[in-house]
């Protein structure tokens, strides 16, 4: 993901996560160069506030769901100089699941400018939070890598 030699920029909106993905990406030397800025959306409030997920997604679908997660790309998107953009929002443990949104769940969304934008339904399991958390990571960079070669 040589984005650097390009000029292309990357945004990362992030909940369960809590930043870890803008993180690891500015754990590379040079990075400024790359990253633009990373949006992390702990509440519902801060989702809608910050990134435009909208109430109706909200209420309906939670803010563990796919329609959250494409609505945070979009907004992380389009609320910075980004080409390429990763949303995470997910249940990291231990408490907060149930029977149908389980911990470990994760919905994971990634879209360049130009492309069409990837879906993740990840269920790691009650694997730890931590455990959890890193997963979500790898696979963010993951779809990270497959949206910046399309853009």
């Amino acid at each position: 993901m040589d984005f650097s030699a390009r000029g292309k920029m990357v945004a990362t909106a992030e909940s369960c996560t809590g930043g870890l993905i803008a993180g690891a990406l500015t754990e590379i030397s040079g990075s400024s160069a790359v990253v633009d800025r990373g949006f992390v959306t702990y509440t519902n409030q801060a989702k809608m506030d910050m990134l435009g997920v909208t109430d109706a997604a909200l209420a309906t679908h939670g803010a563990v769901s796919e329609e959250t997660a494409l609505q945070m790309v979009h907004g992380a998107l389009y609320r910075s100089k980004a080409a390429v953009a990763v949303a995470v929002t997910g249940i990291a443990g231990p408490g907060g699941g149930s029977a149908e949104k389980p911990v470990g769940l994760v919905h994971l969304a990634a879209k360049s400018r130009s492309g069409k934008v990837q879906h993740r339904e990840m269920r790691y399991g009650d694997i730890g939070r931590t455990e959890v958390r890193l997963a979500t990571v790898r696979t963010a960079l993951e779809m990270l890598a497959e949206v910046a070669a399309q853009a």
